[in-house]
């Protein structure tokens, strides 16, 4: 595989290691019960610190999408980046890939859920399959 792996850091370790249980974890405030997608330190609906990893369910829809024609490592173009929002919350919104789909019958709308593509003993991808 010539795509590049993720790096992770102390505040993306927890996002990265649940796909290898097999599991999607989002950040959650623990004082108001709003997700928060990219690492912050404080909430940004209540401002609480008091943040903690979730498991959510992995389901959503594609919210939108891009072809992209252009070759990059590890992926033979044409080939979808997809923003899949997750039921969990309006606005809770990831981007991946959509893995059983050809870029021309990707729709908006179209329910989906994770699923974790194993790369090496050590890493595992989410990415989207269609429901």
């Amino acid at each position: 595989m010539d795509r590049p792996l993720p790096q992770p850091d102390p505040d993306t370790e927890l996002f990265w290691d649940a796909p290898r249980r097999g599991e999607l974890h989002i950040l959650r405030c623990r004082s108001c019960g709003t997700y928060i997608q990219l690492p912050k330190p404080a909430c940004r609906s209540c401002g609480s610190t008091d943040l903690a990893p979730e498991r959510v369910s992995g389901r959503g829809v594609v919210h939108s999408y891009t072809v992209t024609h252009f070759p990059l490592p590890g992926y033979e173009p044409p080939f979808a980046v997809v923003l899949v929002e997750l039921e969990e919350q309006p606005g809770l919104r990831l981007i991946s890939n959509l893995g059983d789909v050809a870029p021309e019958d990707i729709r908006s709308g179209m329910p989906v859920e994770v699923v974790f593509e194993e790369v090496t003993e050590d890493v595992r991808l989410p990415l989207f399959k269609r429901r």
